[in-house]
């Protein structure tokens, strides 16, 4: 029994399960916008499923196919896998239960959630090579979640509506954007095993640049998304306060570089994400 739970543990750490918290709520914005308030419980049920499923599954493709880069690294070479705490077939294993999971959890939902599920698996499948190809990679891992908005709708529509496709494209530039500030702890490592990232490819001020002008049109996004939406007055001090994050996240790299990097990375993204649900779920319910 502790052996198991040790390498629960493992696999837990080595996915950062914690960090589903940044994708599950706009699932679920989504999904509350698609059932104007309360979502019904055995939809919310399965949307949670496929995400933790696809996330997981996704997470573990990356560690397993990145083994060899992550030994490399200095800031990676303790991660399970390169460490020797985890095997490539108990990761192999761990992301196909996971997979079953997340297309089940589709299966459960409706038609069209299985029909179309293949792409964002695809997508999270393949996305560890995107930086062996171009530094476009950073709107890669954006494209994989960008999906969760319009899953959430999905699950319980059954069709395509154009504010969810709004928030998706938050998503992917808000993902982006983050994913090159945590990149500016790589620069290094990326250039000697010839991977591509902004930050490796043309240095850390224009890097910089870029994750601002990405995060501010996250928040342009996500202002037609309430326009569009008809939101009221507390999607807007949501809106207001999430620019905050936001700024703030820029901020605290460009001034302190990586020495509260944790911070700009997790409490901060956490804080949007959050945020950008309760506002939206608030709003709903008073309307």
């Amino acid at each position: 029994m502790t052996n198991m739970k040790e390498k629960t543990r493992i696999i837990l750490e080595a996915v950062k399960f914690e960090h589903t918290i940044f994708a599950l709520p706009f699932a679920y914005l989504g999904l509350v916008l698609a059932e104007d308030g309360w979502p019904r419980l055995h939809i919310f049920f399965w949307v949670t499923a496929a995400m933790a499923g696809l996330r997981t599954a996704g997470m573990l493709f990356n560690r397993i196919f990145d083994e060899d880069i992550d030994r490399m690294n200095p800031r990676t070479k303790n991660r399970a896998l390169p460490a020797g705490l985890l095997t490539q077939r108990a990761a192999w294993t761990t992301a196909a239960i996971s997979s079953s999971v997340y297309f089940i959890a589709a299966l459960m939902l409706n038609p069209l959630c299985f029909k179309l599920s293949l792409i964002p698996f695809v997508l999270a499948f393949i996305y560890p090579f995107f930086k062996r190809w171009t530094f476009f990679c950073h709107l890669g891992i954006g494209a994989v979640l960008s999906g969760a908005p319009l899953g959430g709708w999905l699950a319980s529509r059954g069709n395509f509506a154009g504010a969810p496709f709004l928030v998706s494209a938050a998503v992917l530039f808000w993902v982006a954007g983050f994913d090159i500030l945590y990149a500016l702890q790589d620069i290094d490592s990326d250039k000697r095993s010839g991977l591509c990232s902004i930050p490796a490819a043309f240095g850390e001020r224009f890097a910089l640049s870029v994750a601002a002008f990405f995060h501010a049109v996250t928040l342009g996004c996500l202002l037609a998304f309430g326009w569009i939406a008809d939101l009221g007055m507390i999607y807007a001090s949501g809106l207001v306060l999430i620019a905050v994050f936001l700024l703030r996240q820029n901020l605290l790299v460009f001034r302190h570089g990586l020495e509260r990097i944790h911070e700009a990375f997790f409490t901060l993204n956490a804080s949007v994400s959050v945020a950008i649900f309760l506002f939206t779920f608030l709003d709903l319910l008073v309307r």
